[in-house]
C-alpha cells in the first residue's frame, strides 16, 4: 500500500466529511430562516458566522433572490454536492488506483 494512496485517501474522507457537516449547516440555516429565532441565541449566532462569508460572497458575485425568495442556500447546497461528486470521488478513486 502507498503511502501517498492513503494520504489522499484520508484527505478525501475529511473533505467529504467536512463538505457534509456545511451542507447540513446551510440547512438548518434555511431553516431558521422560516421562522423568527432569537438572533441572541448561540446557535442561532453560530449558524450566521459559519454560512455568512459564503451567502455573502455568492450574493456579490449574482444575484439570488427571485419573487422574495433567497435561493443562494440552494445554489450553495449544489456547489457542494458537485464537489462532493466530482471533487472528492476522484480524489478517493485517484488514491484507490495508487493503492
Amino acid at each position: 500500500m502507498s503511502t501517498v494512496g492513503f494520504l489522499l485517501g484520508k484527505i478525501a474522507l475529511l473533505l467529504h466529511i467536512a463538505l457534509q457537516a456545511y451542507f447540513w449547516i446551510i440547512i438548518l440555516r434555511a431553516a431558521l430562516s422560516w421562522v423568527n429565532p432569537d438572533p441572541f441565541n448561540p446557535i442561532v449566532r453560530f449558524l450566521h458566522r459559519a454560512t455568512d462569508p459564503v451567502l455573502t460572497r455568492l450574493r456579490t458575485i449574482m444575484p439570488t433572490q427571485f419573487g422574495g425568495i433567497d435561493f443562494g442556500p440552494m445554489i450553495v447546497l449544489v456547489v457542494i454536492m458537485f464537489l462532493q461528486r466530482f471533487v472528492v470521488g476522484n480524489l478517493a478513486q485517484l488514491a484507490y488506483t495508487i493503492r
